[in-house]
């Protein structure tokens, strides 16, 4: 009988690691993309809090985060961006 609750013990303790390294993987690369990768679909998030509109990036003005490509109007806007891109980033990955 021990063995058996050491068993179960072990089972359980291996599917909490897992759900935990899985739910923090997401956690950190999870942004809503569309087929090439582009967050918000190449729209600037920018522009939404400075212009109050939606205002299509540029591939000039294109910065990496979160295992998704955000293009952004002008250089302004990047550099507002990668100072603080929790600030613009749409809650919940963009879903």
């Amino acid at each position: 009988m021990p063995q058996w609750k050491a068993f179960k013990l072990s089972a359980i303790a291996i599917i909490l690691f897992t759900l935990l390294s899985v739910q923090s993987t997401w956690a950190k690369s999870f942004i809503n993309t569309n087929w090439r990768g582009l967050a918000l679909k190449g729209y600037d998030v920018v522009a939404y809090f400075t212009m109050n509109k939606p205002v299509k990036g540029s591939s000039e003005f294109s910065y990496k985060w979160k295992d998704a490509t955000w293009r952004f109007s002008s250089q302004k806007h990047l550099d507002l961006f990668k100072a603080a891109p929790e600030k613009y980033a749409p809650q919940y990955g963009g879903y």
